[in-house]
């Protein structure tokens, strides 16, 4: 299985991309500890998960390719 992970605002920062690809990641918890091991900064960070342009809480089973989004806090109105 593919997951498309894109990453936002002061994300970027940290990951230095835009976008990336993983393989063989079958839900949210799997993917925050893989994504903390490639990017140690980004466990200190707060933000929201996204899949599939619905934001999640909690641990979520992927199903298929899916597309992920790492949103950090948003300001203003």
């Amino acid at each position: 299985m593919q997951v498309h992970i894109m990453f936002f605002g002061q994300l970027t920062d940290i990951t230095g991309t835009q976008e990336l690809v993983l393989h063989d990641i079958y839900d949210t918890n799997t993917l925050q500890e893989t994504l903390h091991e490639l990017y140690p900064a980004l466990a200190n960070a707060k933000y929201a998960i996204a899949m599939n342009k619905k934001t999640i809480q909690g641990n979520s089973m992927f199903s298929g390719d899916s597309t992920i989004a790492l949103l950090p806090p948003f300001s203003g109105g």
